[in-house]
């Protein structure tokens, strides 16, 4: 076994220990909203939860960055399991690996699609290494102030569906708000779906609200309130006519700024998801 085999070998076999200790611990929760409210369907076609005809609104959820603060830093835990994927599947120095994972994130929204594209990478397989591998657990913990909020807002009777809407594989939207103790407070999931091999599509492209749209039921973007910490999926959403959008920035992670884009007009801003009730207070009271 030459040295470069070896150091792969040894890659794999501390990811397998990672995803095993993962999986035992998303196993053994017990906290409330540990467990979805909605059934998990085949892998297919990008959503899971109730898809019925909606007259009603619709609210709409990012994941990442957006339902946990950004300064957890799992975005910058993510990017080095990526960089550790580039440089051990495409023998990449770390440098180049770096360079290519932040152009392929810039132009196609996910590194993903840029190693299916150029690269023929196993979609499913990167994201058992990279996401699914992350240790979630030692970040992520029941937030109680979330949960509260999205409980008032369920009970305000404004909204007939809160979905969410990620542009990770489904696992890592379930495992996050599991941990966050929230899965049982939402209809169903509109993810990125990676066994898509010849369109992995995901926001801001406009094909991935056209899905978010059919999966919640609705039949017009007018029925959809939206919020994500992309300033570049927060313009979608708005372009396409959403009743409201509001953009989650942190304002600690300013390093983002180039990637995820400004602020739109006509966005309502936020640090923080909880900070929702304060502009917008008139979502979260009966009429």
């Amino acid at each position: 076994m030459t040295v470069l085999e070896d150091d792969v070998q040894r890659y794999k076999e501390s990811i397998e220990e990672q995803l095993l200790l993962n999986r035992q611990h998303l196993a053994s929760l017990t906290h409330p909203g540990c467990r979805l409210n909605f059934e998990l369907g085949p892998c297919s076609n990008g959503g899971d939860g109730d898809g019925t005809p909606t007259e009603g609104k619709v609210f709409l959820f990012d994941i990442d960055n957006c339902l946990y603060r950004s300064s957890t830093r799992i975005h910058d835990l993510m990017q080095q399991y990526i960089v550790r994927y580039f440089q051990h599947t495409l023998e990449l120095d770390h440098a180049t690996a770096c360079e290519m994972n932040r152009r392929y994130y810039k132009e196609y929204g996910l590194a993903i699609r840029g190693l299916v594209m150029w690269h023929g990478v196993d979609a499913m397989e990167y994201n058992r290494m990279v996401d699914d591998a992350l240790p979630l657990q030692d970040i992520l913990s029941p937030d109680l102030e979330l949960r509260q909020m999205l409980l008032q807002l369920r009970s305000s009777g404004k909204f007939e569906k809160l979905w969410l809407f990620t542009n990770a594989y489904r696992n890592h939207a379930v495992r996050c708000v599991s941990l966050l103790g929230v899965a049982d407070l939402f209809d169903g999931l509109t993810y990125c779906d990676y066994a898509e091999l010849d369109s992995i599509v995901c926001k801001p492209d406009v094909k991935a609200f056209d899905k978010v749209k059919k999966h919640t039921g609705v039949h017009s973007y007018e029925q959809f309130h939206f919020i994500d910490d992309s300033g570049n999926n927060v313009h979608t959403g708005l372009q396409l006519g959403m009743e409201r959008c509001i953009h989650v920035v942190e304002h600690a992670r300013d390093d983002m700024h180039d990637i995820l884009g400004d602020s739109p007009e006509g966005a309502s801003v936020v640090e923080r998801i909880t900070q929702l009730p304060l502009v917008a207070p008139e979502l979260f009271t009966r009429d």
